[in-house]
């Protein structure tokens, strides 16, 4: 079993070091805990910290939601902050988890706020979050801040599930379309090629066009895969160009239908998250500073970002908003009228849940377009190779006779 030496610090304050067996230093973090002593560090006989050696893994949104309800639950039951970490901290089974509710536990008890303690994880959660759990803090009703906190992160989960099971089955359908064009190229193809050897010239382009990229694909595959990859890696580059990022972006808004659908999903999602913010008593300006960055459609982030310099000026949310045309004109009404009631958040959640639901409704329909298209498209694809075949099948025929 392997030995770690320890750092940790009594409940007087003194600092004791130490040596201890264990399994791993997440072990033996645990066994100083129970001995009502604070750790700081363990690390193995070599002189380095395993939590420094190993990368962190980011926790998933999932996982954060997951921590947040159950915080939120253990609070309400009236339970301190110190027990309730602990008490995720023995339930979870997975290491990366507990290693950081752990360390999140140790600077809790430290005298560390919980706000300062999520800061310190190097970006596991988000500034959004952070700045709701610290206003919750100021407030004194940190339980209802997780609370709403859980809500916001299972409902915008709730709509990328909806968006990716949507995406699931037109995906299944194009990469079977595929393989089948391969398929029929590979081995069905190289069947005939026999009949047309003593053609030569004599085929048909189409025909010839059909033999060719049934012979590319079954003697250059590994190649072809090399290039895929290559021009994929070159593409994902390409688009992080921020020029070419928010020329595309102003493009996807332009498209018909698929851009409507952007465009209504990421008001969703910028509404949901700035009542959310409001609600916990950020105020304007710096909630939609906050919020836009959930935005991922970079022309919608820059009028955001060029609405939030006029409220620095005193003006409105939906007057600025309206001049730029960056959300749909429903939702600027909406807007307005939270504006002009004193009623801000409230509306804002409404325009979120509407806008959520037209999300769902335009996926349907995309999907209503989409299905009959590859269908079409695969079956114009199968039929132009089959035709290819026959065309150099009713040419042998000719020249037999």
């Amino acid at each position: 079993m392997p030995k770690f030496f320890y750092k940790a610090v009594k409940p007087d304050g003194e600092l004791i070091e130490g040596e201890r067996e264990a399994q791993t230093e997440l072990e033996v973090i645990r066994h100083l805990q129970a001995e009502g002593l604070i750790p700081l560090e363990a690390r193995t006989r070599r002189g380095f910290s395993l939590w420094e050696r190993r990368p962190r893994r980011h926790l998933s949104q999932k996982e954060i939601g997951l921590i947040t309800r159950e915080l939120a639950t253990l609070l309400e039951a009236g339970m301190t902050l110190d027990r309730s970490l602990q008490i995720l901290i023995d339930l979870t089974s997975q290491e990366h988890l507990a290693r950081v509710l752990t360390d999140l536990q140790t600077r809790v008890r430290g005298g560390a706020s919980f706000s300062s303690a999520l800061e310190s994880q190097d970006r596991q959660f988000p500034p959004l979050y952070i700045n709701m759990v610290r206003a919750g803090e100021a407030s004194g009703a940190l339980e209802q801040v997780l609370d709403r906190l859980a809500d916001y992160l299972e409902r915008l989960a709730e709509l990328r599930q909806t968006v990716i099971s949507a995406l699931v089955y037109p995906s299944i359908l194009l990469i079977v379309a595929g393989l089948s064009v391969i398929l029929l190229l590979v081995f069905v193809v190289p069947q005939f090629t026999v009949l047309f050897q003593d053609m030569g010239a004599a085929l048909p382009l189409p025909t010839r066009i059909v033999v060719a990229a049934g012979d590319l694909f079954r003697n250059y595959w590994w190649a072809m895969l090399c290039a895929l990859a290559l021009i994929a890696i070159l593409l994902e580059r390409w688009l992080q160009t921020p020029e070419v990022r928010r020329r595309l972006d102003h493009w996807v808004l332009e498209l018909p239908l698929f851009g409507d659908l952007v465009w209504k999903m990421e008001t969703a999602r910028l509404c949901h998250t700035l009542s959310v913010l409001l609600k916990n008593g950020l105020p304007l300006l710096n909630a939609l500073n906050l919020a836009k960055e959930v935005v991922g459609n970079q022309k919608l982030f820059g009028l955001l970002t060029e609405t939030s310099d006029d409220l620095k000026h005193g003006r409105g949310l939906a007057g600025p908003l309206a001049k730029r045309q960056a959300l749909p004109e429903l939702a600027l009404q909406m807007i307005r009228v939270g504006e002009e009631s004193a009623s801000l958040d409230a509306m804002l959640a409404k325009v979120a849940s509407l806008y959520e639901r037209e999300t769902r409704a335009s996926i349907q329909r995309l999907l209503t377009l989409l299905e009959p298209v590859l269908i079409i498209g695969l079956g114009v694809i199968v039929a132009g190779i089959i035709l290819s075949i026959l065309l150099a099948i009713l040419g042998a025929n000719e020249l037999v006779v």
